[in-house]
């Protein structure tokens, strides 16, 4: 019987650096959270690097739940998880109203474990939303989900921080193109594993070439420790307030929407299309991440888009090579000194990498969408206004700025609204008055059966 090659095990060597390059591109993701939560909460540079290592932590501990599986736990398919960012914005407003900042953290965890656990009961019944996701609907998020990366490069390309002088300079977008000419040059030039890994590459090519240009610190390294461990509760004992849950119970539903159109994503980019139940472990896995990670001082867990777009250029479609990632995410956790290693590339330099990694996401969008039947009745209309509506978020940032903050949790996440308006709109024109239609006719000897991109 021939493995499918999302369950092939690869040689030793490629297996670290293909997981490797999985972590280099999804590092900045893991890391922004909880510098901006723990620099609102107001902690300490020493206390701050324990926060960003024990996410490091639970994200390895998430991919694990994701790509090796336990019992009905866990897509078991290429798919990194990490700290959400959707959950930046009201935690922030949870440290904010909260009296006492020492209190902040275990406000927010507790809430976290709520939600998590909330939302692991409720997946196998979110998962049967799978049947509203016919190509024309998959193929308009993941689309959505490379478009809206891609201004993360964009703004990684301008530098780390947009209030110094430099941001934006000719030194930092000239790292940026370079690192991404570095990367289309081994891809186009080069074979095998050096094609594999041209990614992973082009990081470290980039990063040489800012030494001499002094966009490299390497301030990280020798202040790390070698040793570290995220000790259960170091902030405290959770507390549970019910604002805080419910605003973390919005994120969730949040979270899972956008996991479950990046697991269809990802099927379809794997060729292993993921269904109902896999939807549903997938799910149990993201929430009971969630769940776990504020036990060793974590935030809520989440699918890393990002990553799915490696998959998409490199065509390694082995879920071990992400748990092998998750293997590193892991020693980061335990190792400070490690994590300050993926610390040292430069921020451009990320950004270059990740105009082709974002971009190819949105170009497997397109693919889809070409074998979607667009000019089968009005699927073009589906697709372009989910897309319209999803885009607001990334061209229009404050078009939302009336609503309470609550909404403007699901309606920021343009994935999140493009993902409800396709569903929605594939439903009145390819579902409604077709049924009724069908329903109508006496001669109609069989249900109606609708098309490729018209289907539930």
């Amino acid at each position: 019987m021939t493995t499918h090659p999302v369950d092939e095990k690869l040689p030793a060597l490629k297996l670290a650096t293909t997981g490797l390059q999985h972590v280099a591109a999804m590092y900045a993701g893991v890391v922004a959270p909880p510098l901006i939560v723990g620099a609102a909460v107001g902690l300490s540079g020493s206390e701050l690097t324990f926060l960003t290592g024990a996410c490091l932590f639970t994200a390895g501990l998430a991919t694990f739940l994701q790509t090796l599986g336990i019992w009905k736990i866990g897509a078991r398919l290429p798919f990194v998880n990490g700290v959400t960012f959707a959950g930046v914005a009201p935690m922030t407003a949870i440290a904010a109203s909260t009296r006492d900042k020492s209190d902040a953290l275990p406000v927010i965890f507790g809430a976290v474990i709520v939600a998590g656990l909330l939302g692991f009961l409720a997946a196998p019944f979110f998962s049967r939303a799978v049947r509203f996701f016919p190509p024309v609907v998959t193929g308009t998020v993941i689309t959505l989900i490379g478009v809206s990366l891609l201004p993360v490069a964009f703004g990684w390309a301008q530098g780390p921080d947009p209030s110094a002088h430099d941001y934006g300079s000719t030194t930092n977008l000239g790292l940026a193109a370079a690192t991404l000419v570095v990367v289309l040059v081994l891809r186009r030039f080069t074979r095998g594993f050096v094609r594999q890994v041209a990614v992973l590459l082009g990081l470290l090519i980039g990063t040489l070439l800012a030494i001499p240009l002094g966009a490299t610190d390497f301030g990280p390294v020798t202040d790390a420790d070698v040793i570290g461990f995220p000790s259960p509760f170091h902030f405290g004992a959770p507390q549970f307030q019910l604002a805080a849950i419910v605003s973390m119970c919005v994120v969730m539903v949040v979270s899972m929407t956008e996991s479950t159109a990046d697991m269809l994503a990802l099927g379809e980019i794997v060729e292993r299309p993921a269904d109902e139940a896999t939807i549903a472990a997938g799910l149990r896995a993201d929430t009971l991440g969630s769940a776990i990670s504020p036990l060793f001082n974590g935030f809520m867990c989440s699918a890393f888009a990002q990553n799915i777009g490696l998959v998409a250029m490199t065509r390694i479609r082995s879920r071990y090579v992400v748990a092998t990632g998750g293997g590193f995410l892991v020693l980061m956790g335990l190792c400070p000194m490690a994590a300050s290693l993926i610390a040292v590339v430069p921020r451009p330099v990320l950004g270059g990498a990740g105009v082709v990694l974002f971009g190819s996401v949105a170009a497997s969008g397109i693919q889809t969408l070409v074998g979607a039947g667009l000019e089968k009745g009005d699927n073009v209309l589906v697709v372009a206004v989910s897309l319209a509506v999803g885009i607001i978020p990334i061209t229009a940032p404050d078009f939302y700025h009336a609503f309470p903050q609550t909404v403007r949790i699901v309606l920021d996440s343009g994935i999140s609204t493009g993902c409800v308006a396709a569903v929605a709109l594939n439903l009145v024109f390819n579902h409604l008055g077709r049924r009724r239609k069908t329903q109508s006719t006496p001669r109609a000897g069989r249900q109606f059966s609708y098309g490729v991109g018209e289907s539930l």
